[in-house]
């Protein structure tokens, strides 16, 4: 009998990202680093998203063809024991944190399917990100995501000044160390803000760096 996982292992993010690539699972649902970077935004953000609005968003508004009730178990398990490790991964501090980045055939990392989803998750509470990003000293943490998950990374939305093409390609080339120093800051922003925390699993647990390759 299929059981619903804890915890996430690199094992269970490659079946999910399996799934997640089947005919079964609709046209529009995310890939595996969307995802990532889509719990990510929800988690660090100032309110609390229940799985019932977020979920149908994986999904891209469709419904997945699962097998049988035990392959929607599982699958729906690995994602919300991601969510669960994520928690404990930004409460566990840098060298913890491990956001599911894709890699390229070169050996390059790719964050800008990454980064754009977190913002998508940013536009599910639009007013709520208001503070942060009118503050002066914290909105340059969202400046990773906003370049590097735009679509004219030259130009970079909320007013902020257009870079150089040479920080842009810094970003690109070292986004994904920077990208995780930035959303630890904006984790503790909100949680000193008054911002509502996200429910903790009180589990921890060192898990390999689950980035994956086209």
């Amino acid at each position: 009998m299929a059981t619903m996982p804890s915890w996430t292992t690199q094992a269970d993010l490659e079946a999910l990202d399996e799934f997640l690539l089947l005919d079964r699972a609709p046209e529009n649902s995310m890939g595996l680093s969307d995802l990532d970077g889509f719990l990510t935004g929800i988690i660090v953000g100032p309110e609390l998203i229940m799985p019932s609005e977020w979920l149908p968003i994986i999904w891209g508004g469709d419904e997945p063809d699962f097998a049988d009730i035990d392959e929607a178990k599982v699958v729906l398990g690995i994602i919300m024991a991601r969510y669960n490790q994520i928690i404990a991964e930004l409460d566990a501090g840098i060298d913890e944190f491990n956001p599911v980045f894709w890699e390229g055939r070169e050996g390059q990392v790719i964050v800008s399917d990454w980064a754009a989803v977190f913002m998508d998750a940013v536009k599910l509470r639009p007013k709520a990100w208001e503070p942060l990003i009118r503050h002066k000293g914290a909105r340059i943490l969202m400046m990773p995501m906003l370049v590097l998950g735009a679509d004219d990374p030259d130009n970079p939305p909320l007013g902020s000044r257009p870079l150089r093409e040479d920080e842009v390609e810094d970003l690109f080339e070292h986004g994904a160390d920077i990208i995780p120093e930035c959303v630890l800051g904006i984790y503790a922003f909100w949680r000193e803000h008054g911002a509502q925390p996200a429910p903790k699993d009180t589990q921890r647990r060192r898990t390999p760096d689950p980035r994956r390759r086209h």
